[in-house]
C-alpha cells in the first residue's frame, strides 16, 4: 500500500512539473516579448563605404592603410587601449623594415624594465621582441582613469565581436545625440553622467568619449585625415591584429578547392576508364 501511494504521489508531481512547463512553454510562444531600447534602437554595424580589399573573393592586404591604421592606434587609441597579443616586431608584416621597426618600438618608451646599476624598475624605449605596453598598470589604475570601466584590450577586437570591422567602423563614427523618441519611451535608457550615446553599442551607451575627430592625426601619405577615415583605417589594422594570417588562409582555402576539384574530375576519367573495359566485355 505505501509502495502504490509513493507511486501515485511521484505521478502527480510528474504531472504538476509537466503541466508547469506546458503552460510556460505555451506562454513563451503566444506572449510577445516585452520590447527594449536596446531592441528599439540598436543600428547592425555597417562596412565603410567602398568596403575593404580583405572582405573579397580575392582578399588583400592594403598595406598603406594598415599602417595608417597602425598610427591612429598608437596616437589616439593606445591611450586606453592594450594590444596584448602583439610585439613590435610582427610590424614587420605591415611593410616596415628591420630597422624601421627597431626605430618604432623604441619610439614607445613606457616599456618597464631595470636599471643593470641599481636594481630598480625604470622605464625603457623598447625593444622589436618587446609586446606593446599596457596604457594602466592594473584595472584598478583603469577604471579609475574611465568612468569605472576597463577599456578592453583591441588585439582581438574584431574577432569578440559579430561582424567585427564593420563594429568597430560604426561604433567609432556612431556617437550622436539620442533621439526624443528614446527619451519619450525609454527615459531609463538615456545616457546618464559620464555616458555617450551610441546606437551601435550593445545596450546604446558607453564610457568612452568619442574617441576621433577631424584631423587628429597628420597621415604621413597625406591622406585627410577625417573620422571616417581614421576610423575605416583602424578598424582594418585592428582585423590584422585579430587575424594576420586571413589573407594567406583564403588563398590557401582556394588552391585546396581547385585541387579537390581536379582530384574529382581525376577520378571520374579514371572511373570511366576502368569500366569502358569492363563494359565491352560485357
Amino acid at each position: 500500500m505505501i509502495r502504490l501511494v509513493g507511486i501515485l504521489v511521484g505521478l502527480g508531481f510528474a504531472f504538476v512539473a509537466l503541466l508547469a512547463f506546458g503552460v510556460g512553454a505555451y506562454n513563451a510562444a503566444t506572449d510577445p516579448a516585452a520590447e527594449t531600447a536596446e531592441h528599439a534602437f540598436h543600428l547592425e554595424s555597417e562596412m565603410p563605404e567602398g568596403g575593404y580589399s580583405f572582405t573579397g573573393p580575392i582578399p588583400s592586404w592594403d598595406v598603406a592603410q594598415l599602417q595608417r591604421g597602425y598610427q591612429v592606434y598608437k596616437e589616439v587609441c593606445s591611450a586606453c587601449h592594450s594590444l596584448n597579443q602583439l610585439a613590435f616586431r610582427d610590424l614587420s608584416e605591415l611593410g616596415y623594415s628591420e630597422d624601421e621597426v627597431k626605430a618604432e618600438a623604441a619610439s614607445w618608451t613606457t616599456i618597464p624594465g631595470i636599471d643593470p646599476t641599481t636594481g630598480e624598475a625604470v622605464l625603457r624605449p623598447g625593444l622589436p621582441t618587446d609586446g606593446f605596453p599596457a596604457p594602466y598598470a592594473n584595472d584598478v589604475a583603469a577604471r579609475a582613469a574611465n568612468n569605472n570601466a576597463v577599456p578592453p584590450d583591441l588585439s582581438l577586437m574584431t574577432k569578440a565581436r559579430h561582424n567585427g570591422t564593420a563594429y568597430v567602423y560604426s561604433l567609432l563614427t556612431g556617437y550622436q545625440q539620442p533621439s526624443a523618441e528614446l527619451a519619450t519611451r525609454f527615459p531609463d535608457s538615456m545616457p546618464g553622467p559620464g555616458l555617450n550615446h551610441n546606437p551601435y553599442f550593445a545596450n546604446l551607451n558607453l564610457a568612452m568619449a568619442p574617441p576621433l575627430s577631424d584631423n587628429q592625426v597628420t597621415y604621413a601619405d597625406g591622406t585627410p585625415a577625417t573620422v571616417e577615415q581614421m576610423a575605416t583605417d583602424v578598424a582594418a589594422f585592428l582585423t590584422w591584429t585579430a587575424e594576420p594570417s586571413l589573407v594567406d588562409r583564403v588563398r590557401l582555402g582556394w588552391l585546396v578547392m581547385g585541387f579537390l576539384l581536379f582530384l574529382t574530375v581525376l577520378a571520374w576519367l579514371a572511373k570511366k576508364q576502368v569500366w569502358a573495359d569492363a563494359k565491352r566485355k560485357d
